[in-house]
């Protein structure tokens, strides 16, 4: 099998133009293609995991990957998906979070000469003159097919700022751009820019000709990714400092039984004969899937050594017999106990479980804390410092975020 045609055997493919065109290219190895990313954080989250294998599978095969980074696009923030305005980012904030993506994208394509290329839109974008963009570009598109777009359609009615409406714009002169200066031919994005992305093919078509239009190729995944990396309405990121290493084993291990096949056709390197296989999986071989699913993607962002220990910490934490030194743990010091007793809202701060105290005490009063397997119902109960010796005490937030204590 081909790699076109295994993407399209992982579910990666959605819409595309020009498809005889991209399947030969991208076989051959020789699309020269690019993801955009804006840098609105420090991070990349597990969400991005769908552009980065992607990435990487089609690096392997000889085609050549462009990471652009939204310097000049984050600046204004793109509509889809939103329900209000994205807060607007400084240059350094910008150029701080790209530098953090860079070394995290690493993981997984191989930048140099001839290889993979970082660029930021920043160094065409913040240059132009508004006046000469207008005539330029502003003339190739039709507000009437832009206000029909379904980024733009979702946003209306709640209010739809005239910076965010230049975000098609924008991104469609990247693709322009990267067209005539870096022979970029294709372009990769989710299902949700689809729009956006048909601008930029349309623009390239309407400048450069109908021979530019021939090699100009726009390919989507699937909108599955824009679903994955959020988990009780927080990021799951692929900084360890963010989100350690056992965590994110965990956000995998944890998926609905619904998505576990889908995530490993799509996102795993392992043969699709092997997954194949697989699919028939179900009861306890179905929690046997989310394991290797774990494990493979902690693997690829962390290393081997920390996907076995989070393993491994989870295998304890579930009756496996496995290594509970290695399940996320807190230590206290001797400051945090008054009285050689520390209160469970105090405790549950302290571990980051709870952003605050009246977090905490939600989370008591609701049922959602226990210590070793015991249910925490008095938001006023406390423990002693000789409890936390050893091998500590376990705590229970929810059913599937479990946190050792102990004593510094």
């Amino acid at each position: 099998m081909q790699l076109y045609e295994e993407l399209v055997a992982r579910g990666l493919i959605a819409q595309v133009t020009n498809e005889d065109e991209i399947r030969e290219m991208i076989n051959a190895g020789k699309a020269t293609f690019y993801i955009g990313f804006d840098c609105t954080a420090d991070s990349l989250t597990a969400g991005h995991f769908m552009a980065l294998t992607l990435m990487k599978r089609l690096q392997m095969a000889g085609n050549r990957p462009i990471a652009l980074i939204g310097g000049g696009t984050t600046m204004i923030g793109d509509p889809s998906g939103r329900t209000d305005m994205r807060k607007m980012l400084t240059k350094e904030d910008i150029d701080h979070n790209a530098a953090c993506f860079k070394r995290q994208m690493e993981r997984f394509i191989e930048f140099g000469e001839g290889k993979a290329q970082m660029v930021n839109n920043a160094d065409w974008l913040l240059g132009l003159n508004y006046v000469d963009l207008l005539r330029e570009v502003g003339a190739c598109f039709s507000v009437n097919n832009m206000l029909r777009a379904e980024c733009y359609k979702q946003r209306m009615e709640k209010g739809l700022s005239f910076l965010e409406f230049n975000y098609m714009i924008m991104q469609s002169y990247d693709f322009y751009y990267l067209y005539q200066h870096y022979s970029c031919n294709m372009q990769f994005g989710g299902n949700d820019q689809w729009s956006n992305m048909l601008g930029g093919t349309e623009l390239i078509r309407r400048k450069l000709g109908k021979d530019a239009h021939a090699m100009t190729i726009t390919l989507l995944t699937d909108s599955q990714g824009n679903k994955m990396g959020k988990t009780a309405g927080n990021a799951v990121w692929l900084d360890p400092n963010r989100t350690s290493p056992y965590d994110f084993y965990q956000y995998w291990r944890n998926l609905e039984d619904a998505d576990v096949m889908k995530c490993i056709r799509m996102l795993t390197f392992l043969p699709l004969e092997q997954i194949d296989e697989m699919d028939s999986w179900t009861g306890s071989q179905l929690n046997r899937a989310k394991e290797i699913l774990a494990w493979e993607l902690t693997n690829m962002v962390h290393g081997k050594d920390e996907a076995d220990k989070a393993q491994e910490a989870a295998k304890a934490l579930f009756g496996g017999g496995g290594d509970k030194a290695n399940m996320p743990t807190t230590q206290l010091t001797n400051d945090q106990f008054g009285d050689g007793q520390i209160g469970i809202l105090n405790l549950l701060v302290a571990c980051g479980l709870a952003p605050s105290k009246g977090e905490a005490r939600r989370l008591v009063q609701q049922g959602g804390v226990s210590v070793n397997d015991q249910k925490v119902t008095d938001i006023e109960q406390k423990f002693g410092c000789e409890l936390f010796m050893g091998d500590g005490l376990l705590i229970k937030k929810g059913k599937k975020v479990f946190h050792r204590a102990v004593m510094d």
